[in-house]
């Protein structure tokens, strides 16, 4: 059925995007330079401008769901501008909030991520905690992005995917996964960070002139031209009362993902977590000279929202184009099984040949992007959390007690240190290679879990709320002077994903499992308290130890209490053909805040001042 779809892109197009993937990675291995240690591999030296870091942030920020998913968002029945919300009024505060308040805080002292941060003002093993987090969301979230690309590459490559799956025993998609997660890896392994920060800008002047191809084919194939496209956006009903280009939605439905309430609280606090503290995003502004730079470089990438405002545009042109024309047979069944295929469909029935490559290229461009983000991500948190500590001990069983920070340290490097530096950038790519795995694995999974999403792009931003709330909480505890250890984001944290789990899934089920995740953080917490002495001591001071762990316990009973009951009790009409009818995604970030953050304070033990930086 794909094979004639897929015989519309001509060698000329695969020219285009063969000639781009090459372009991008001679430009990436040229600009590497030497990764000699874990400092240039992860953060580019902190040499990189500005301008070069915000171009990075834009390429990561719109990934493949962007560009694929957004268009049908627009296009389907209903669909209007009012995603546009979140971006102008939600990131826009969130990005001032980072660039004013976060990034003085991090250029304090030279870290790799937020969470050195949080571990520094809390102490214990916070880093830990957030590491797992941050790797759960990231997983989550981004191999959303990548099925929507393979969705695409298989539309395209059908007949050779296809031949693969025959001789190779896995299906299409695995394989359009597979090729995806590779040319990533390879860019990735290049140069770490350095690399990926510019052939980020390479990947996003790619997407930026794709989606302006697209329009103008679109604008070209309507015999009004821009006014047609216009005049029928603004004829569509049951969109609002500027048909496709209603951009405000002032509903106080609780289920309504995409309001002017949720874009100016739930918006601006998730991005404050999305800019601020996830470290896919963050670890770019780490790259730049200064606090001014990364201010610069955070600021300047609300940019961005020029090229979802040209998609949305691209969402209008093709509900006006299909309102006067019709798919092939092919390409309505590949359109009617999942509507995000609607414009690599529309590339390849209508777009001229040689063009074609060129949004295709936009389209993993804006994918691969997104995923050399990623592993860097992952690789950087998991070894600094993980890796590095068992490697101290290990120094020192070896009788050689080098510590992180002196493998780190800008100095005139010994021999030992030297060999310990090469050591930790091989750690690095491993731990890259793994985390590509993961990533491909999940990403294939994702195609039983999107059936549950009317879009791919609500999969995707749905996914990342179950951590990014516990994130925000995280370095509120350590940002404001509180005074407390970490003691109770290690429970807190869980806690707050246990209750966006509630507000997402009903059923017996997910009651059992509420109960049960809640019975082991009670237990583990128990057990924690007799080890380290909270129980009391038969004295004065063990007594009031021990006064304060039990009312500590019983706070920790009363928020596991009220996650079961949200679970059973709270509930909110919703759509009945999807799992998301509780409450909208955009506000369980919120809402896993304030629990991360309540239970973090209470649970936590009280520092003397002086123990306060």
């Amino acid at each position: 059925m794909l094979a004639s779809l897929s015989s519309n892109f001509a060698f000329i197009d695969w020219a285009v995007v063969g000639g781009y993937l090459l372009l991008t990675s001679v430009v990436g291995a040229l600009m590497a330079g030497k990764q000699q240690t874990i400092r240039d591999f992860f953060l580019g030296g902190r040499k990189l401008p500005w301008h070069a870091v915000s171009g990075s942030i834009i390429a990561t920020e719109i990934s493949a769901l962007t560009f694929v998913s957004v268009p049908y968002l627009v296009m389907k029945p209903g669909g209007n501008f009012t995603y546009l919300q979140l971006g102008v009024f939600g990131s826009f505060f969130a990005r001032l909030v980072v660039a004013y308040w976060l990034v003085p805080a991090y250029y304090k002292r030279e870290i790799y991520s937020p969470f050195d941060y949080m571990q520094n003002q809390l102490g214990g093993h916070v880093r830990s905690m957030v590491t797992v987090l941050f790797t759960i969301g990231t997983l989550l979230g981004q191999s959303a992005r990548i099925y929507l690309t393979g969705e695409v590459l298989l539309v395209v490559l059908h007949d050779q995917l296809e031949w693969l799956s025959a001789h190779a025993g896995l299906d299409p998609l695995a394989w359009s996964i597979i090729i995806i997660t590779a040319i990533s890896l390879v860019w990735t392994l290049l140069g770490g960070m350095t690399t990926v920060i510019w052939t980020d800008v390479l990947l996003f002047l790619a997407f930026a002139v794709g989606a302006l191809v697209a329009l103008g084919v679109i604008i070209a194939n309507l015999p009004g031209g821009f006014a047609e496209l216009v005049q029928i956006g603004l004829a569509a009903t049951g969109c609002g009362p500027h048909g496709k280009f209603t951009f405000f939605d002032w509903s106080t439905d609780p289920t309504h993902d995409l309001t002017i309430w949720v874009a100016v609280i739930a918006s601006t606090w998730g991005g404050v977590g999305s800019y601020g503290v996830d470290q896919l995003l963050v670890q770019r502004m780490f790259c730049c000279k200064s606090i001014r730079d990364a201010r610069w470089a955070i600021v300047s990438s609300a940019a961005s929202q020029l090229i979802t405002i040209t998609v949305m545009i691209v969402g209008v042109g093709l509900y006006a184009y299909y309102q006067t024309h019709t798919m092939t047979a092919e390409g309505k069944a590949l359109f009617d099984a999942k509507g995000d295929r609607v414009l690599p469909i529309f590339t390849l029935e209508i777009v001229p040949v040689g063009l074609k490559g060129v949004i295709l290229a936009a389209i993993f461009a804006a994918a691969i992007s997104t995923v050399m983000g990623v592993l860097t991500a992952l690789g950087q948190t998991a070894q600094i959390a993980f890796y590095n500590p068992l490697r101290e001990a290990w120094l020192r069983i070896q009788g050689r007690p080098l510590t992180i920070a002196d493998v780190m340290s800008d100095d005139a490097p010994s021999d030992a240190i030297r060999a310990e530096q090469r050591h930790g950038v091989f750690v690095s790519r491993v731990l890259i290679v793994v985390s590509a795995v993961v990533l491909g694995l999940l990403s294939y999974w994702m195609a039983e879990v999107a059936k549950h999403y009317p879009t791919i792009l609500q999969l995707g931003l749905a996914m990342a709320q179950y951590v990014i709330g516990a994130l925000i909480a995280g370095f509120a505890l350590a940002f404001f002077p509180l005074r407390i250890d970490g003691r109770g984001f290690m429970y807190s944290g869980p806690l707050s994903v246990m209750m966006v789990y509630a507000l997402v899934t009903k059923g017996p089920e997910s009651a059992w499992a509420c109960a049960i995740a809640g019975g082991i953080l009670l237990l583990i917490w128990l057990y924690q308290g007799f080890v380290s002495g909270d129980l009391g001591m038969a004295d004065d001071a063990g007594e009031r130890d021990a006064a304060r762990f039990g009312l500590a316990t019983m706070s920790l009973i009363a928020g596991i209490a009220l996650v079961i009951l949200v679970q059973q009790f709270v509930a909110f009409p919703g759509p009945p053909t999807t799992r998301d009818t509780v409450i909208a995604w955009t506000w369980r970030g919120p809402i896993g805040s304030v629990v991360a953050f309540v239970w973090g304070y209470l649970l936590a033990r009280r520092q003397p001042e002086t123990a306060a930086t």
